[in-house]
């Protein structure tokens, strides 16, 4: 894979995932205690034999840097190659930031261009799979198409919600559509059996759904690109310019667990079945690892506490509290009497000394964590809150969606997110 170079899109201001979004990049994001949403693809790349590897962002790429910066030396740890962040700039001749996916590559493509490579990966940084990119890219040299698709079969309700695409029983792509309803969706449904997929999911799954993962051919790149500059985005415009021209596109089949984590909703789902007794995605793969950063931690220490399908990173204390369905980020500090039920919590940027939370108390202060007797379920709690004792994030009255910024917490879908930083009163209720 040494000639291929990966490029990871990191979309825009991440509003969907807001107010996790609010002070840091959509791949920055905190995921599954330990790590960020950006290992997931670029550990996917070093697994895969591609260590060329540039990450396009716009927003708040600060934490993103440092993050990329402290974890990835790949020159070193992985035998050569580099992850490299490219935020949006202002130039002469691109006065405007990034317009879509496809604008963002052509922003840098005198970059890209300079490297001599045969193919470039486009990935996407706010998805939670695992996939092996060495097979995708050696089946899209095999067909001899110009751009490969990665493709994911999917049933009825959830086709309405994605660019879909109608193949040949090769796996050609003859026809892509945008969300296509009605009659324009049931026209896309595809054989997917003769694509590989089994006989009963097959007929479950008749719709495949662009993943926003795509294979191009360099000189096919740079000459959509150019031929068509008023085409900003990969899936609305360049897939269907691409097709009128003739070119050969092909789809290829990914069936394993995948899941598009760009909303609140779906990031504190596919979070809490990480802790699931048999989840569909586990970061515990040794033939395929996700990497992270190493912070050089010590163990949690866990006193006393009622603890069931959960997650506890590194560097936690847990005194005499209950832990449901949870999934806790580093250094966490959880006090006698807690109640977690349902919650991701992330943890925070740094720990407290004994002496530090009591001077903080004698202050009229709130240390770091969670405070004795607090009750929290159903949300999600950003990095370095202080939620003080007897403390309830219960959304009491089933409230569907709130920005209460000015207070420290928002509320989506019925999920209570404590912004970062933010602190709640002891006996403060939500």
């Amino acid at each position: 894979m040494k000639r291929v170079l990966a490029i990871i899109l990191g979309g825009g201001a991440g509003t969907r995932l807001q107010p996790l979004t609010l002070t840091r990049a959509k791949p920055a994001v905190p995921l599954g205690g330990n790590y960020r949403l950006i290992d997931i693809p670029i550990s996917n790349c070093i697994n895969s034999g591609i260590n060329q590897i540039y990450a396009l962002t716009q927003f708040n790429s600060q934490s993103l840097n440092r993050h990329i910066s402290l974890t990835y030396n790949l020159s070193s740890s992985f035998s050569g190659g580099f992850v490299e962040v490219l935020a949006a700039q202002q130039t002469p001749d691109s006065p405007s930031w990034f317009q879509g996916t496809a604008d963002a590559v052509r922003q840098y493509r005198e970059l890209f261009e300079a490297w001599d490579v045969d193919q470039l990966l486009i990935l996407s940084g706010d998805q939670l799979y695992r996939m092996d990119y060495a097979a995708f890219i050696e089946a899209h040299r095999a067909s001899g198409a110009a751009l490969t698709v990665g493709a994911l079969p999917v049933d009825a309700a959830m086709a309405q919600g994605f660019g879909l695409m109608r193949t040949d029983g090769d796996g050609r792509i003859q026809e892509f559509r945008e969300k296509p309803r009605g009659e324009a969706l049931e026209a896309m449904r595809v054989d997917t059996a003769a694509l590989g997929l089994a006989a009963d999911e097959a007929q479950r799954r008749p719709f495949l759904a662009s993943m926003g993962i795509y294979v191009f051919e360099r000189t096919t790149l740079f000459d959509l690109l150019s031929s068509h500059p008023e085409a900003t985005d990969f899936g609305k415009d360049i897939i269907p310019t691409a097709l009128a021209s003739g070119l050969r596109l092909q789809s290829h089949l990914f069936d394993g667990y995948w899941e598009d984590i760009g909303t609140i909703k779906a990031f504190y789902e596919a979070n809490l079945a990480l802790a699931d007794d048999q989840p569909a995605f586990s970061f515990y793969a040794e033939a395929a690892p996700i990497y992270t950063r190493s912070r050089y931690l010590p163990p949690s220490q866990i006193h006393d506490a009622q603890i069931r399908r959960s997650i506890v990173s590194e560097g936690c204390r847990l005194d005499r509290c209950v832990v449901d369905h949870c999934v806790l980020g580093l250094r966490l500090r959880v006090e006698e009497g807690v109640v977690l039920k349902d919650t991701l919590v992330m943890g925070a940027d740094s720990s407290e000394s004994e002496r530090q939370r009591a001077a903080l108390r004698a202050q009229g202060g709130v240390p770091l964590g969670i405070g004795r007797g607090s009750h929290v379920a159903n949300a999600i709690l950003d990095k370095n809150v202080r939620i003080g004792c007897d403390v309830q994030v219960i959304n009491k009255d089933h409230v569907q969606e709130a920005d209460r910024s000015a207070l420290g917490f928002t509320i989506r879908d019925g999920i209570v997110v404590i912004e970062k930083n933010a602190t709640l009163a002891d006996g403060t209720i939500i």
